[in-house]
């Protein structure tokens, strides 16, 4: 009787097993329904969507309560697909709203350097003026938090002592979140002001390239600071260790050791600090005179001109549909540049582990 009982308890167990995942499909089915109808609803504007999203809290709901592995993989999922085919639509997006300035101006968008370079009423449009002052800006800023980023990781990493690194690490990080527009209004008030009423420079008008690099690269400066130190707070203390017990110093265990095994993640904070530089938009709107034109000589970095970031920023509220495009087109410029930067810095990163990982 007990061989009976346990087969009829394990036919029973299948049976529940066989309905469970069945359940499990329906309701997977249904909410995958529900998300695809949420996603076209509100790409057509029907004014469903928010039923699609209701049903579809719904069936997570049921599916937490009954099936919750499976519905915790099945949110990862597609939470990692939605920021995939959220960043493809952007980049969809983008182009198309900058493709007809790309047709009406072709390669001279991003070459002519002949005035007019940017003339609304005639619908004349060259973005070199706001490259130049991008590259100029960028250029100035990573100069400063750069060396001073990398000093300063190896100096909490290597040389503060345990108190002051538990004190400075996180005024550093307290430093990376404040927001940029408050950057902008110091920089306008204390270093145009400066600039303009130094007896030294004496600039005829408030703003200026330098400033604004200088301004940026205090922002960037903690980001590459953190990065920076996690970076070299991973190398192995069993090779410094090492290479002081060989008889070298502090400063040659920091040179020829720590640094070079952790250069794949300097190189990828001084390049997340480029990244933040170029992209910076509140602190250049608001410190420069936004002229679309170059410096006079185009050297000049303490002239006025204008970001790629600023442009859009400071012109988008009021522009025409051609003008429109014009500012989409620097839109393009800006992100081809940072994925040209992002895809450098894997490279980067990956043969600096081929190399120091013994791989030939």
């Amino acid at each position: 009787m007990s061989t009976i009982d346990e087969l009829r308890r394990s036919l029973g167990s299948a049976g529940t097993d066989e309905s469970a995942d069945w359940s499990a499909l329906v309701a997977g089915g249904i909410g995958l329904v529900c998300l695809l109808g949420a996603f076209g609803s509100f790409l057509l504007n029907t004014g469903l969507t928010a039923v699609f999203l209701l049903g579809l809290v719904l069936v997570v709901a049921y599916g937490w309560y009954a099936h919750q592995a499976e519905t915790a993989k099945s949110l990862t999922f597609v939470a990692t697909a939605s920021t995939i085919v959220t960043m493809g639509l952007i980049v969809v997006f983008i182009f198309r709203e900058a493709l007809p300035m790309i047709q009406q101006e072709g390669v001279s968008l991003v070459t002519d350097t002949s005035p007019p370079l940017w003339d609304t009423s005639d619908a004349v449009y060259s973005l070199t003026p706001l490259m130049w002052g991008t590259f100029v800006t960028t250029v100035i800023a990573m100069a400063i938090a750069g060396p001073l980023g990398v000093a300063g990781a190896l100096f909490i990493s290597e040389i503060a002592p345990g108190w002051l690194r538990e004190v400075v690490k996180p005024g550093i990080e307290i430093l990376a979140g404040i927001p940029s527009i408050v950057y902008g209004f110091l920089g306008l008030t204390v270093i145009n002001t400066y600039f303009a009423d130094s007896d030294v420079l004496g600039l005829a008008g408030l703003g200026s390239l330098f400033a604004v690099g200088l301004m940026i690269g205090l922002m960037a400066l903690p980001t590459v600071v953190s990065v920076a130190e996690d970076a070299l707070a991973s190398v192995p203390e069993s090779m410094k260790s090492g290479s002081l017990a060989l008889g070298s110093t502090d400063w040659q265990t920091m040179t020829d050791i720590t640094i070079p095994a952790a250069f794949s993640g300097i190189s990828a904070a001084v390049l997340l600090g480029v990244g933040r530089a170029i992209g910076e938009t509140m602190a250049a709107t608001v410190m420069l005179g936004n002229i679309v034109e170059f410096p006079d000589p185009i050297y000049d970095v303490f002239g006025n001109s204008i970001t790629l970031t600023s442009a859009i920023a400071s012109q988008y509220g009021d522009a025409g549909e051609v003008q429109l495009t014009a500012l989409f087109a620097a839109g393009v410029v800006l992100f081809v540049t940072v994925l040209a930067i992002s895809v450098g810095s894997q490279v980067i990163e990956a043969r600096m582990e081929h190399e120091l990982g013994g791989q030939r």
